[in-house]
């Protein structure tokens, strides 16, 4: 699983990370920018000559009324957060953005916790749910994760980044750190109920006695941060967008350093209703057209998460 995805699993929302230092700002809430479709074939004809070259893709209902809604966990930067001024922003703003130029529709986004999205979206609150999402086979197959039982009808993907677990350090001390081995005898900060702290128990059981990992973990990153910049850890870990965010900004980028690679990498997906797949298809043929042109890799490169960028989009590439 991912580290979102068992994030959100461990503390009753289900989200993974799996690193990442996405892995991934909940989700969205912001509009795309392309123009609105009209009513009728012909105004989709009109729109596609004008900038929207893949509208007359969208199904009908989506075109008529000109959005996508879009459900999402605003709470993981920098894949979706709220900035200063309460505005959403992070890579699922940027590319549901780049997505609408494409499409010819805004992309509404509507705040909610993150276990309840896939709900949402079976009960057409939502079209798509875009959240930094964990694409699983679970999620595909409609079983929960905890009891293996089916409880519902699952949900197809449109895989649009990847996303695994990452280890950083202060910045020009990194300890010696390299792998999750290395963390043995250390004491390592994270976010509670994360694949992170799931690795970090893990990798304990290997240790050998009188160098165990010492785990001190919060209830947000941010906190988990905020020690290690004080000198109060050795390593902090967290999904690699997540951690790659933290070393851009964090004192101007000179807080802290990455070190080693993220593991446990899995897909991040846009969810959309198993029977909706001519939206499905829709956008992952908007997605390859970003791709495409470049405004995928300029919305990767802003964020600082190029490492978990595709070549080409996939439907259900989770396992």
């Amino acid at each position: 699983m991912t580290a979102r995805s068992t994030r959100r699993t461990t503390a009753a929302h289900s989200r993974l990370a799996a690193v990442g230092a996405i892995a991934v700002a909940g989700a969205l809430l912001l509009t795309g920018c392309g123009d609105q479709t009209e009513n009728s074939d012909s105004g989709s004809d009109n729109q596609s000559a004008s900038g929207a070259p893949l509208a007359d893709k969208l199904p009908q209902s989506i075109r008529d009324k000109g959005t996508i809604k879009v459900g999402s966990d605003i709470a993981y930067a920098p894949v979706e957060f709220k900035d200063d001024s309460g505005k959403t922003v992070g890579i699922d703003p940027d590319l549901a953005d780049a997505l609408g130029k494409q499409l010819g529709v805004k992309f509404e986004f509507e705040n909610g916790t993150f276990d309840t999205l896939i709900t949402g979206l079976r009960s057409k609150r939502y079209d798509i749910a875009m959240s930094a999402m964990t694409d699983t086979k679970d999620r595909q197959e409609g079983i929960d994760s905890d009891t293996g039982k089916k409880v519902g009808q699952g949900v197809d993907f449109v895989d649009y980044f990847t996303a695994g677990v990452s280890i950083y350090t202060k910045k020009g001390d990194d300890q010696g750190i390299k792998t999750w081995s290395d963390l043995c005898g250390k004491k390592l900060v994270l976010q509670r109920g994360t694949v992170s702290e799931d690795l970090a128990k893990t990798e304990n059981k290997k240790c050998p006695a009188g160098k165990k990992i010492s785990m001190e973990a919060f209830d947000n990153d941010q906190q988990a941060q905020t020690r290690l910049r004080a000198g109060g850890a050795d390593a902090g870990s967290s999904d690699f967008p997540v951690a790659a965010y933290a070393v851009k900004t964090s004192g101007g980028g000179k807080d802290f350093e990455l070190v080693g690679e993220q593991v446990e990498a899995a897909p991040y997906g846009i969810a959309v209703a198993k029977d909706n797949t001519q939206l499905r298809d829709a956008l992952k043929a908007a997605l390859d057209a970003v791709i495409a042109n470049g405004e995928y890799k300029k919305i990767m490169d802003k964020w600082g998460v190029a490492e978990g960028a595709v070549t080409q989009s996939t439907v259900n590439g989770g396992k």
